[in-house]
């Protein structure tokens, strides 16, 4: 059902970086820091460690298959986003965008679900990151890591926004660099050209690809049943849209940011999975070792595990500080309509919500103890429905996109005023939707996913009952929808 008070645009033009919207907030970063945020969120553990899972149960050819739709399905999402972030630039926008076009529950629903997205996230980027510095440190206990990390992130975000869009950039740039790295030796490899490995068995070209089983070893609904898992590993490109509120000019950088990113990432996701696919047999790739560490060990990389050991760390901190970022941005956003408490919306003298910030950190830390303390129960829960609303948010997304442009038209406004219009409209949000829908089918039929649904649609549930009995009918900041 559609809200009575549907998204309005905003075409008043305004100096770049002088706007300091939603009462503080700063438009401190551009283009390549909100490229550079969405990288950082997108590349973590589930393409360096999680990869070699899709490769085993699709295939390496049904792998190559599920990230080129996991990456369609991005740019379809989006194209959406960017259309809406343009007309109405707010921090934490897309839960603003559903409250405005389908209804407030169902903002307040989306918002959560993201919240705990990024916050179980948190605890894990930590959880990681400690085990992988034993490497080095054994005598040193996780939990200490762990501290100095969230000292060093939550460091990040309480300075500025552009002090965490410049961390990000340089976190952001030796994953990429890493990738690169990847896709050009690996690549090289698998033409015949590897002077520093001494192995002569090196597959060439995609060898790998025809197995004795076929090109689809577990059946196409292998394919399938990895589609959640593909599209956790792209979470983090709606970022872009959570900045949105901190940008300077964001009708030429917003755009510009969005349709860069959907390119790098095509690029750099598809190319490494195809590389890796190629070099690593499918039955032997698994979550024991990196496909990255496996690949540049195969082609002589010296210190091979070393330096993805320490890569991984990166990719692993960048995430979470681009989730620390997306969780406190949440709160205050959530402050801001009314429907969390007034001191998430407190700012400090550099534009920060400090104690949005703080509380953020608190639930990543209780994630990452729930971890340790409940792993197959509390923490199994969260886990679920960390899962679970990457894909729910993306739809949020999408149908937000579809009632926005349908109420901007009935109401007497011309799509070719709109500074930035998604393409082939409804196609685009009706077709992500049920894309979507379909992943989260597919994971029915995994029963090491199922659990995504056991605890995601219950708390999707609980989020709209809370609403319902909470705040009722109300709307922004207590109106009356």
């Amino acid at each position: 059902m559609e809200s009575s008070t549907p998204l309005q645009l905003d075409h008043q033009s305004r100096a770049p970086g002088t706007e300091t919207p939603q009462g503080g907030l700063r438009r401190s970063m551009g283009t390549r820091h909100l490229i550079m945020i969405a990288m950082g969120g997108v590349i973590g553990s589930g393409l360096f460690l999680s990869s070699g899972y899709t490769i085993s149960q699709a295939g390496p050819l049904g792998a190559v298959i599920a990230y080129l739709v996991g990456a369609f399905v991005v740019y379809l999402v989006m194209a959406c986003l960017g259309e809406l972030a343009v007309a109405y630039p707010v921090s934490g926008a897309f839960h603003i965008y559903a409250a405005r076009s389908i209804g407030p529950a169902t903002g307040f629903t989306t918002a959560w679900l993201y919240w705990l997205c990024w916050a179980v996230a948190i605890g894990s980027e930590f959880t990681a990151s400690g085990l992988l510095m034993q490497r080095w440190f054994p005598e040193v206990e996780v939990w200490v890591w762990c501290l100095v990390f969230a000292v060093i992130l939550f460091g990040f975000n309480a300075i500025s926004s552009r002090f965490f869009g410049e961390s990000e950039f340089w976190f952001a740039i030796i994953k990429v660099g890493a990738i690169i790295g990847l896709i050009i030796l690996g690549g090289a490899a698998l033409v015949g050209f590897h002077p520093l490995s001494n192995s002569g068995n090196h597959p060439f070209l995609f060898a790998n690809f025809t197995t004795s089983a076929g090109l689809f070893p577990n059946g196409f609904t292998g394919v399938l049943v990895t589609a959640l898992a593909v599209f956790y590993a792209f979470s983090g490109s709606e970022l872009i849209g959570v900045a949105a509120g901190e940008t300077a000019d964001p009708s030429r950088n917003i755009p510009k940011a969005m349709r860069s990113t959907v390119i790098r990432l095509l690029i750099f996701f598809v190319g490494a999975i195809a590389v890796i696919a190629a070099t690593v047999p499918y039955d032997q790739v698994g979550l024991d070792e990196s496909p990255f560490v496996t690949v540049f060990s195969s082609v002589g990389i010296p210190f091979a595990a070393d330096i993805m050991n320490f890569v991984i760390i990166t990719a692993l901190l960048s995430a979470g500080n681009s989730g620390l970022f997306s969780c406190a941005r949440m709160l205050y956003s959530l402050a801001d309509e009314g429907h969390a408490p007034q001191a998430f919306k407190k700012l400090t003298r550099r534009g920060i919500p400090l104690i949005a910030l703080s509380v953020s950190m608190l639930g990543g830390v209780a994630s990452l103890i729930s971890s340790v303390a409940a792993p197959e129960t509390v923490y199994l829960a969260l886990v679920s429905v960390a899962g679970f609303a990457v894909v729910g948010v993306w739809m949020s997304i999408v149908a937000s996109h579809f009632f926005h442009r349908r109420a901007f038209v009935r109401n007497g406004g011309k799509v070719a005023d709109l500074a930035y219009k998604a393409p082939f409209y409804p196609l685009v949000p009706v077709l992500a939707f049920v894309l979507c829908l379909v992943s989260l089918i597919g994971i029915a039929m995994d029963p090491s996913q199922i659990a995504a649904l056991y605890f995601g649609v219950p708390f999707v549930a609980a989020c709209y009952l809370f609403f319902r009995f909470r705040y009722g009918g109300r709307t922004r900041k207590g109106q009356s929808a």
